[in-house]
Protein backbone atom coordinates (compact mmCIF):
# COMPACT_ATOMS: atom_id res chain seq x y z
CA UNK A 1 0.00 0.00 0.00
CA UNK A 2 2.86 2.38 0.88
CA UNK A 3 4.60 1.55 -2.38
CA UNK A 4 1.45 2.41 -4.35
CA UNK A 5 1.08 5.69 -2.46
CA UNK A 6 4.69 6.69 -3.11
CA UNK A 7 4.41 5.77 -6.77
CA UNK A 8 1.32 8.01 -7.04
CA UNK A 9 3.18 10.94 -5.49
CA UNK A 10 6.05 10.66 -7.96
CA UNK A 11 4.03 11.79 -11.04
CA UNK A 12 2.49 14.61 -9.01
CA UNK A 13 5.92 15.81 -7.98
CA UNK A 14 7.13 15.71 -11.55
CA UNK A 15 4.11 17.72 -12.73
CA UNK A 16 4.64 20.30 -9.98
CA UNK A 17 8.30 20.62 -10.88
CA UNK A 18 7.44 21.16 -14.53
CA UNK A 19 4.83 23.75 -13.58
CA UNK A 20 7.31 25.66 -11.42
CA UNK A 21 9.85 25.50 -14.24
CA UNK A 22 7.34 27.01 -16.67
CA UNK A 23 6.52 29.81 -14.18
CA UNK A 24 10.23 30.54 -13.73
CA UNK A 25 10.79 30.69 -17.50
CA UNK A 26 7.86 33.09 -17.93
CA UNK A 27 9.07 35.35 -15.13
CA UNK A 28 12.57 35.51 -16.57
CA UNK A 29 11.31 36.20 -20.12
CA UNK A 30 8.70 38.82 -19.22
CA UNK A 31 10.52 40.40 -16.30
CA UNK A 32 13.04 43.26 -16.37
CA UNK A 33 15.96 40.94 -17.16
CA UNK A 34 14.10 39.47 -20.12
CA UNK A 35 13.07 42.90 -21.39
CA UNK A 36 16.65 44.16 -21.13
CA UNK A 37 17.92 41.12 -22.97
CA UNK A 38 15.32 41.59 -25.71
CA UNK A 39 16.23 45.26 -26.13
CA UNK A 40 19.93 44.39 -26.18
CA UNK A 41 19.30 41.76 -28.82
CA UNK A 42 17.61 44.36 -31.01
CA UNK A 43 14.07 43.05 -30.53
CA UNK A 44 12.80 46.52 -29.51
CA UNK A 45 13.45 49.30 -32.00
CA UNK A 46 14.79 52.49 -30.41
CA UNK A 47 12.79 55.63 -31.15
CA UNK A 48 14.23 58.10 -33.65
CA UNK A 49 14.80 61.60 -32.35
CA UNK A 50 12.65 63.17 -35.09
CA UNK A 51 9.72 61.09 -33.83
CA UNK A 52 9.83 62.69 -30.39
CA UNK A 53 6.83 64.65 -29.19
CA UNK A 54 6.98 68.43 -28.86
CA UNK A 55 7.49 68.38 -25.09
CA UNK A 56 10.49 66.08 -25.48
CA UNK A 57 12.53 68.60 -27.50
CA UNK A 58 11.79 72.01 -25.97
CA UNK A 59 14.83 73.80 -27.40
CA UNK A 60 15.38 75.08 -30.95
CA UNK A 61 18.73 76.50 -31.94
CA UNK A 62 20.12 78.78 -29.24
CA UNK A 63 16.69 79.82 -27.95
CA UNK A 64 15.02 78.37 -24.89
CA UNK A 65 11.47 79.37 -25.78
CA UNK A 66 11.09 77.36 -28.97
CA UNK A 67 11.84 79.96 -31.67
CA UNK A 68 14.29 79.30 -34.51
CA UNK A 69 17.26 81.58 -35.11
CA UNK A 70 16.21 84.51 -37.31
CA UNK A 71 18.29 86.20 -39.99
CA UNK A 72 18.32 89.94 -39.17
CA UNK A 73 18.45 90.95 -42.84
CA UNK A 74 15.60 88.76 -44.11
CA UNK A 75 13.59 88.31 -40.89
CA UNK A 76 13.21 84.66 -41.85
CA UNK A 77 14.72 81.53 -40.26
CA UNK A 78 18.40 81.06 -41.06
CA UNK A 79 19.17 78.94 -44.16
CA UNK A 80 15.68 79.34 -45.64
CA UNK A 81 15.68 77.65 -49.06
CA UNK A 82 12.69 76.72 -51.21
CA UNK A 83 10.23 77.76 -48.48
CA UNK A 84 11.84 75.38 -45.96
CA UNK A 85 14.41 75.90 -43.21
CA UNK A 86 16.00 73.24 -41.02
CA UNK A 87 16.52 74.21 -37.40
CA UNK A 88 18.50 72.16 -34.85
CA UNK A 89 16.41 70.62 -32.07
CA UNK A 90 17.77 69.60 -28.68
CA UNK A 91 16.01 66.67 -26.96
CA UNK A 92 15.21 67.13 -23.28
CA UNK A 93 17.62 65.72 -20.66
CA UNK A 94 17.51 61.96 -20.01
CA UNK A 95 15.95 61.23 -23.42
CA UNK A 96 17.51 58.34 -25.36
CA UNK A 97 16.91 58.15 -29.11
CA UNK A 98 18.68 57.85 -32.45
CA UNK A 99 20.04 61.17 -33.66
CA UNK A 100 20.16 62.38 -37.28
CA UNK A 101 23.33 60.30 -37.81
CA UNK A 102 21.62 57.11 -36.62
CA UNK A 103 23.63 56.91 -33.40
CA UNK A 104 21.96 55.93 -30.15
CA UNK A 105 22.49 58.85 -27.77
CA UNK A 106 21.47 59.60 -24.21
CA UNK A 107 20.91 63.36 -24.26
CA UNK A 108 21.70 65.84 -21.52
CA UNK A 109 19.88 68.78 -23.14
CA UNK A 110 22.87 70.33 -24.93
CA UNK A 111 23.27 67.94 -27.90
CA UNK A 112 21.53 68.32 -31.27
CA UNK A 113 19.17 65.43 -31.79
CA UNK A 114 17.74 66.18 -35.22
CA UNK A 115 17.02 68.95 -37.72
CA UNK A 116 13.36 69.91 -37.85
CA UNK A 117 12.02 71.32 -41.14
CA UNK A 118 9.82 74.41 -40.75
CA UNK A 119 8.13 76.56 -43.36
CA UNK A 120 9.57 79.96 -44.28
CA UNK A 121 9.22 82.58 -47.00
CA UNK A 122 11.63 83.36 -49.80
CA UNK A 123 12.51 87.05 -49.80
CA UNK A 124 14.59 89.03 -52.26
CA UNK A 125 15.26 92.37 -50.58
CA UNK A 126 11.84 94.02 -50.90
CA UNK A 127 10.76 95.62 -47.63
CA UNK A 128 7.08 95.88 -46.83
CA UNK A 129 7.56 99.10 -44.86
CA UNK A 130 9.45 100.76 -47.71
CA UNK A 131 6.81 99.72 -50.27
CA UNK A 132 3.97 101.13 -48.13
CA UNK A 133 5.87 104.37 -47.50
CA UNK A 134 6.63 104.88 -51.19
CA UNK A 135 3.02 104.17 -52.10
CA UNK A 136 1.75 106.63 -49.50
CA UNK A 137 4.06 109.58 -50.23
CA UNK A 138 5.33 109.02 -53.79
CA UNK A 139 2.68 106.78 -55.26
CA UNK A 140 1.51 109.54 -57.58
CA UNK A 141 4.96 109.40 -59.20
CA UNK A 142 4.87 105.61 -59.56
CA UNK A 143 7.75 105.12 -57.10
CA UNK A 144 6.03 102.16 -55.46
CA UNK A 145 5.64 100.32 -58.75
CA UNK A 146 9.23 101.05 -59.77
CA UNK A 147 10.44 99.75 -56.43
CA UNK A 148 8.44 96.51 -56.70
CA UNK A 149 9.68 95.82 -60.23
CA UNK A 150 6.79 97.05 -62.40
CA UNK A 151 8.49 99.74 -64.55
CA UNK A 152 5.70 99.97 -67.13
CA UNK A 153 3.01 100.67 -64.53
CA UNK A 154 5.38 103.00 -62.72
CA UNK A 155 5.98 105.02 -65.88
CA UNK A 156 2.25 105.12 -66.61
CA UNK A 157 1.52 106.42 -63.10
CA UNK A 158 4.29 109.00 -63.46
CA UNK A 159 2.91 110.32 -66.75
CA UNK A 160 -0.70 110.43 -65.50
CA UNK A 161 0.06 111.66 -61.97
CA UNK A 162 -1.05 108.39 -60.47
CA UNK A 163 -4.05 107.98 -62.78
CA UNK A 164 -5.24 111.35 -61.48
CA UNK A 165 -4.87 110.13 -57.91
CA UNK A 166 -7.26 107.18 -58.26
CA UNK A 167 -4.54 104.70 -59.24
CA UNK A 168 -2.34 105.85 -56.38
CA UNK A 169 -5.14 105.23 -53.87
CA UNK A 170 -5.88 101.78 -55.31
CA UNK A 171 -2.21 100.81 -55.28
CA UNK A 172 -1.83 102.00 -51.68
CA UNK A 173 -4.72 99.77 -50.60
CA UNK A 174 -3.44 96.76 -52.56
CA UNK A 175 0.13 97.11 -51.27
CA UNK A 176 -1.00 97.72 -47.69
CA UNK A 177 -3.09 94.54 -47.81
CA UNK A 178 -0.11 92.66 -49.34
CA UNK A 179 -2.22 91.73 -52.35
CA UNK A 180 0.34 93.34 -54.66
CA UNK A 181 3.87 92.10 -53.96
CA UNK A 182 7.26 92.06 -55.68
CA UNK A 183 7.18 91.23 -59.37
CA UNK A 184 9.61 88.31 -58.98
CA UNK A 185 7.11 86.39 -56.84
CA UNK A 186 9.11 86.70 -53.63
CA UNK A 187 7.65 87.78 -50.31
CA UNK A 188 8.03 91.06 -48.48
CA UNK A 189 10.59 91.40 -45.71
CA UNK A 190 8.37 91.73 -42.65
CA UNK A 191 9.32 91.51 -38.99
CA UNK A 192 9.15 87.91 -37.77
CA UNK A 193 6.25 88.74 -35.47
CA UNK A 194 4.78 91.31 -37.82
CA UNK A 195 1.46 91.17 -39.65
CA UNK A 196 1.70 88.84 -42.61
CA UNK A 197 -0.83 87.86 -45.20
CA UNK A 198 -1.41 84.12 -45.54
CA UNK A 199 -2.85 83.25 -48.90
CA UNK A 200 -5.33 80.38 -48.95
CA UNK A 201 -6.00 78.48 -52.16
CA UNK A 202 -8.61 75.89 -53.03
CA UNK A 203 -7.17 72.66 -54.41
CA UNK A 204 -8.55 69.19 -54.96
CA UNK A 205 -7.25 68.21 -51.51
CA UNK A 206 -8.90 71.12 -49.68
CA UNK A 207 -12.13 70.54 -51.60
CA UNK A 208 -12.12 66.88 -50.59
CA UNK A 209 -11.61 67.80 -46.94
CA UNK A 210 -14.53 70.24 -47.02
CA UNK A 211 -16.70 67.42 -48.33
CA UNK A 212 -15.52 65.01 -45.61
CA UNK A 213 -15.74 67.57 -42.78
CA UNK A 214 -18.59 69.97 -43.62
Amino acid sequence: MAAAWSSGLAPLGAVAAQFLGVLWLISVTMGPWGAAATAAAGGEELLKCEDLKVGQYPLWGAFSHGDPKINDATQEPVNCTNYTAHVPCFPAPNITCKDFSGNETHFTGSEIGFLKPISCRNVNGYSYKVAVALSLFLGWLGADRFYLGYPALGLLKFCTVGFCGIGSLIDFILISMQIVGPSDGSSYIIDYYGTRLTRLSITNETFRKTQLYP
